[in-house]
């Protein structure tokens, strides 16, 4: 499939020192999702603003359709933005609570010219809630009045409202009631096989990836340390940290019992990022290469890549001592 966005060895520096993204690479095809996950903090959302050019990069290179995006102008963007679109996390304050329903959902057809009066504004409006599975009825309320699953279907619509190339979701269900997760989630399935968008999907739920993703790039601590194919991945973590991430997912069969991969300590501060392998600090597995040498992102099978010294060396949970039983928990956040 063609390359849709090309992103090379990006990196964001914050107050000269705090490195919230360090040389971070990947590409994302026509019509795929590819998740981003990661322990809050490791840098994910901070990846999705370089992409939509809301910070600019420190280093590094954004490529979206061929075009270098990297540097652009705000003025030249407006263009671009017309291709990229965002779903925001939070459903209730994501939405201007002194505009309906209809001029939300419509408002980026406004500013780019789409609609011509009044009367088409409203007849789109109607159209686009009903996409969502919303009555034509409620072009005229208010986002109060929503339920938090509701809003969340009109931040996704005025998402697509443009006919975007890719979206870039920022944890789009993590706000929601369990009850309505499974909702959004196939509004967004549908949305993207009848529109062809690609979707960068950033999460910590292990287990709506697994529903969403075509391939997962695990981040930690501002850089990506695995990249696989999503059956790849979910067969066999090859990084530590991503086998880590993957034990706080329940067996999906009552009588099974998945090991549970406890981490010892916090990820330590950006400021002061450990030399070598910067998860050695929490990694069971740590030997003394990991302490002095970083690792590469480097090939361990056909199109999964990771950045340990030792992948493909081991079954990990296997060679980590203590252990313990699942509990209920979806994700590491």
């Amino acid at each position: 499939m063609n390359k849709l966005l090309e992103v090379t060895d990006i990196s964001k520096i914050f107050g000269g020192s705090v490195r919230a993204v360090d040389g971070v690479s990947f590409s994302l095809a026509e019509r795929e999702t590819l998740a981003l996950v990661g322990e809050s903090g490791c840098g994910k959302s901070t990846v999705s603003r370089l992409i939509l050019r809301l910070t600019d990069p420190t280093e590094g290179a954004i490529r979206f359709e061929g075009r270098d995006i990297t540097h652009m102008s705000q003025g030249a963007l407006k263009d671009i933005r017309r291709e990229i679109q965002f779903v925001f996390q939070d459903p209730f304050s994501s939405l201007d609570p002194r505009m309906t329903a209809g001029e939300i959902v419509t408002e980026p057809l406004a500013i780019h010219g789409k609609v011509r009066n009044k009367a088409e504004r409203r007849s789109t409006a109607e159209r686009l809630l009903q996409a969502v599975g919303l009555s034509a009825k409620h072009v005229d309320s208010w986002p109060r009045q929503f339920s938090g699953g509701q809003r969340q279907r009109l931040g996704i619509i005025r998402a697509f409202a443009l006919g975007p190339r890719l979206i870039v979701a920022d944890e789009p269900v993590s706000a929601l009631d369990v009850s309505v997760r499974s909702q959004v989630i196939n509004i967004l399935q549908d949305m993207q096989e009848e529109k062809g968008t690609a979707y960068l999907f950033i999460s910590h739920d292990m287990a709506t990836v697994k529903h969403m993703a075509d391939r997962v790039a695990v981040m930690y601590l501002g850089k990506i340390v695995e990249l696989a194919p999503k059956a790849s991945f979910f067969a066999g973590p090859q990084h530590p940290y991503a086998e880590s991430l993957l034990s706080a997912v329940p067996a999906s069969h009552p009588d099974k019992r998945r090991k549970r991969i406890l981490l010892a300590g916090d990820p330590p501060s950006p400021i002061r990022i450990p030399g070598g392998c910067r998860f050695h600090t929490r990694c069971p597995i740590a030997q003394d290469i990991c302490k002095s040498q970083e690792p590469p992102l480097q090939p361990v099978g056909d199109d999964h890549l990771a950045a340990c010294h030792f992948a493909r060396a081991w079954p990990i949970a296997s060679q980590i001592g203590g252990a313990q039983p699942a509990d209920e928990t979806l994700a590491i956040s």
